[in-house]
């Protein structure tokens, strides 16, 4: 139980911090969100631990005039009950007084406050919710709020936002004027060593980096499903970390971790994915059947936890630029697959029941690669009916003819501002 006046402290103690501001990078999905305001759906932002959500949580509030907050990652609220929710109410109305939307940070962690929020959405109240797990969209949050809720996915920052961060301006001259042009490949390059964590690019300790890992898999993961084999999923993650962008089955994960079966990997992938650690990646085919028996590749939520946690000494700077793409296609909301026959492509984008484009990366396309990188591209865009296709490299740009398709080389940096220019 909680009581009155710690929940009263609390209330107070967390409004005079907001109060108090602060300079923040505005974020890409902000305006997106906004625009949701008009009507009473429930706004759910939902990412990895410490990818800015509450930062962004503070963006949307200095648009608001009449509004109340709680973040419950505060420990003094460990013992809150569902119950307590009306007392917690009478304290925000007194503090903050009567509030037209209601903020609440990281609520996925008291049990059943689906309940009160379905009940203030039915009071009329906009309701805006975090959490740093999928989980957060339960079976039982799924039927309180059928077709009531719109789910908002905040990812660590996105190259355009890293360079805000930088306060690097990019005009529409900016890639044609040398100068501009070197600062902004310099600052790629250190995007790509560092990632886009919030904080850790701002002090650049690794020790906040493999703290924040530590965090995310005990808090998110070995508490929250109450796991047992701590070192068996540490195993996995090391594993994954270090084959990031490259195929795998359940079943040779399953011998390297010494496993009888191969439910236990995949119970832990899919938490590992819930925590937004990694994603997988299916393998395109027209038989969801076959989609579904294929290897999948595996990828990482952020380069920097690839890097600096110890996962990869020698990291590959392709496979790095690769991980970013896919980052960048999940932020851009695109439904993607790979492509595998003879030989294989990175990523098909399908919007829909259409195929849209294929897409190959690497970090330099040379005469030891160009077959492979061009055949690859090439035999996707067959398969698929694409007369277009797209090779994203570190630095190198043309434009080349294969008979009747057309490849579009560009530099991975350019193609993530593409749409960003002023």
């Amino acid at each position: 139980m909680v009581s009155i006046e710690l929940l009263r402290q609390l209330v107070i103690q967390q409004k005079s911090q907001i109060e108090k501001g602060g300079i923040f990078v505005e974020r890409s999905i902000l305006k997106e969100i906004l625009e949701a305001f008009g009507d009473n759906r429930v706004l759910i932002l939902t990412g990895i631990r410490r990818c800015g959500k509450s930062t962004l949580l503070h963006q949307i509030m200095r648009t608001r005039t009449r509004y109340c907050y709680i973040n419950f990652e505060d420990e003094r609220l460990l013992s809150f009950r569902a119950e307590e929710f009306e007392s917690l109410n009478e304290v925000l109305i007194e503090v903050y007084g009567p509030s037209g939307t209601c903020f609440f940070d990281e609520i996925q962690n008291i049990d059943k406050f689906e309940t009160f929020v379905r009940r203030l959405q039915d009071e009329g109240k906009k309701v805006v919710i975090t959490g740093s797990n999928a989980s957060l969209l339960s079976r039982e949050f799924g039927t309180r709020l059928t077709g009531r809720y719109k789910l908002f996915e905040v990812y660590p920052f996105s190259f355009t936002e890293f360079l805000r961060l930088k306060k690097i301006v990019v005009k529409k001259d900016s890639l044609y004027i040398p100068e501009e042009r070197v600062k902004l490949v310099s600052a790629f390059g250190r995007y790509t060593e560092n990632g886009g964590m919030p904080e850790y690019i701002k002090n650049h300790d690794s020790e906040y980096i493999k703290t924040l890992y530590d965090n995310i898999l005990y808090r998110d993961i070995i508490a929250r499903y109450s796991i047992r084999r701590q070192r068996l999923i540490r195993e996995l993650v090391g594993i994954l970390a270090s084959a990031i962008t490259l195929p795998f089955t359940y079943n040779s994960l399953k011998k390297s971790l010494g496993l009888k079966n191969a439910i236990t990997v995949k119970e832990y992938i899919t938490y590992l994915s819930g925590a937004y650690l990694f994603f997988e990646l299916l393998r395109f085919d027209y038989s969801q059947k076959k989609q579904l028996n294929s290897p999948r590749k595996v990828y990482c939520i952020d380069t920097a936890f690839s890097i600096m946690s110890g996962f990869s000494l020698s990291p590959n700077k392709g496979r790095l630029l690769e991980n970013i793409v896919f980052i960048e296609l999940k932020r851009r909301k695109h439904e993607v697959y790979y492509y595998s026959g003879k030989r294989a492509c990175d990523f098909i984008l399908k919007d829909k029941r259409k195929i849209t484009a294929a897409i190959q990366v690497c970090h330099e396309l040379n005469d030891e690669n160009r077959d492979r990188e061009t055949g690859g591209l090439l035999e996707a865009m067959a398969a698929l009916n694409l007369k277009k296709g797209i090779i994203l490299t570190g630095d190198q740009e043309a434009v080349q003819k294969e008979e009747e398709a057309t490849i579009i080389i560009q530099p991975v940096w350019k193609w993530l501002l593409e749409g960003s220019t002023p």
